[in-house]
């Protein structure tokens, strides 16, 4: 899907570097809005989401960009110490009386001790309030999994798992660089189920190398008679500087046309949808109400905040006086960042405080992810002189996505439709000149409409999601 040079590939970059991984139950078309979900938080509130990475695993995977690091044997207790400290640190610039969730990512997080995962929780619930029944999600490879261990870490607290199982296929798995086998993961998503009842997770790719659509039909199917009620289904891309991508740029392996990625994700939609499985994100899927609350505070642009090695935050620093959010990145390699937190607190490399043009672009891009789409009282908070309609419901681009059956704007606010929502991606560039365009933002001005740009048959920057784990 193609993007217009113009709106930022940060905004892509944005989505990619969500920490909590994320496709689309039936989005609505014209007509009533979706089931409603809980109520966004407001900044007001002082609420938040915790992500914390843990930057290692045992190798790197044939297609993983991520900030992951292979050593021989980690310092967990150096890294246990300063995870608690940058939590603890930052909870208190932040101010936030209350984490609504807590999200451990990588890297492989499950190599590290459920003693990690619990000294972390009772930091944070000694620096803010943590509810008894918060959602906390840790993600686990089946390589590094075990009754015995999923056990100890439901011990020190975790209650969802999110198992990278990303195939059922060992000749995909060898090609992915994977450790695990079928039989592994197929063991492991059993093993968690057991312990995490409707709250264990499942992360699957398609579009892979040499994959066909039946071959991708084919484990779709065994991947329902395993999942429990969560799947999040992510096209591979194929990163620069991964092994895989050069497999593929060398003409050893054969990519996927643009046509049966398309065609392998809308079989997706409707094989998981006609489950029983709601499509409420882009990359995700869930039943019997097992959203993602985590994942959530990201599509509905909440304040998040980042612990660990390269960890993304948004949130605003009361602490110092702050009343900006601002856009935050840890420091990327683990021993440089370990130095700086046990120096001053954290480990924060990058810090910018977002204007309110940076802060609509973000929650447009997130917000329309979702089958909820984007609520009045959410845009609101953001933007209280422009409302929605006054920036998408006169004529422009967002009238013609919506006389095109892609785009409803109505009393429950914006969203896409079902046809719509698999097409975002090429939406997005659209509305988001309209967006700076009417609120006549001098920041960052595109050169060229989306329209002109293509007209003119320039090059367009790829944008897509990322891969899971």
């Amino acid at each position: 899907m193609a993007a217009a040079r113009g709106w930022p590939r940060k905004l892509a970059a944005v989505a990619a570097a969500l920490p909590g991984r994320g496709g689309p139950g039936r989005a609505p078309g014209p007509g009533p809005a979706v089931e409603p979900a809980p109520e966004p938080l407001h900044e007001t509130a002082a609420a938040a989401a915790l992500y914390v990475h843990w930057p290692y695993c045992r190798k790197r995977c044939s297609y993983c960009n991520f900030n992951t690091y292979v050593v021989p044997a980690a310092d967990e207790a150096a890294v246990r110490a300063c995870l608690v400290r940058e939590a603890q640190t930052l909870l208190r610039l932040s101010q936030v009386h209350s984490i609504t969730s807590v999200f451990f990512g990588g890297g492989t997080p499950s190599l590290a001790s459920p003693d990690t995962v619990a000294a972390v929780l009772e930091a944070v619930a000694g620096a803010a309030h943590l509810p008894a029944g918060a959602e906390v999600t840790l993600e686990a490879n089946p390589s590094s999994a075990s009754t015995s261990r999923f056990a100890g870490f439901r011990a020190a607290g975790v209650n969802r798992l999110s198992i990278g199982v990303q195939s059922l296929d060992d000749a995909e798995l060898r090609m992915l660089g994977r450790e695990h086998t079928a039989a592994e993961a197929r063991q492991a998503v059993e093993a968690a189920r057991g312990l995490f009842p409707g709250r264990t997770s499942i992360d699957l790719l398609f579009g892979l190398p040499a994959q066909s659509r039946d071959a991708w039909a084919q484990q779709l199917e065994a991947a329902l008679g395993l999942c429990d009620d969560h799947i999040s289904l992510y096209q591979l891309t194929l990163e620069r500087g991964t092994a895989l991508a050069a497999q593929v740029r060398e003409g050893a392996l054969p990519a996927p046309s643009q046509d049966l990625l398309a065609d392998m994700y809308e079989t997706s939609r409707n094989v998981l949808v006609a489950s029983g499985f709601r499509h409420y994100e882009v990359s995700n899927f869930a039943r019997k109400g097992a959203l993602s609350t985590h994942n959530l505070s990201y599509w509905r642009a909440d304040e998040y905040i980042g612990v660990g090695p390269g960890a993304h935050g948004r949130f605003i620093l009361r602490g110092e006086g702050g009343c900006s959010r601002e856009a935050r990145v840890q420091t990327l390699e683990p021993v440089t960042w370990m130095r700086e937190v046990q120096s001053q607190g954290h480990g924060t490399r990058s810090r910018v405080v977002l204007s309110p043009l940076e802060q609509l672009e973000e929650l447009l891009t997130l917000g329309l992810r979702t089958d909820e789409g984007i609520a009045h009282e959410r845009w609101e908070h953001f933007s209280p002189q422009l409302s929605l309609r006054d920036v998408f419901g006169e004529p422009g681009e967002a009238r013609a996505l919506q006389q095109e059956g892609r785009l409803v704007l109505d009393s429950g606010g914006l969203r896409c439709t079902w046809a719509g929502l698999a097409v975002l991606d090429s939406l997005l560039p659209d509305l988001l000149w309209q967006l700076q365009r009417v609120l006549g933002a001098a920041q960052c001005p595109p050169r060229v409409s989306p329209a002109e740009e293509r007209a003119g048959g320039r090059d367009a920057g790829a944008v897509s999601d990322h891969s899971g784990q």
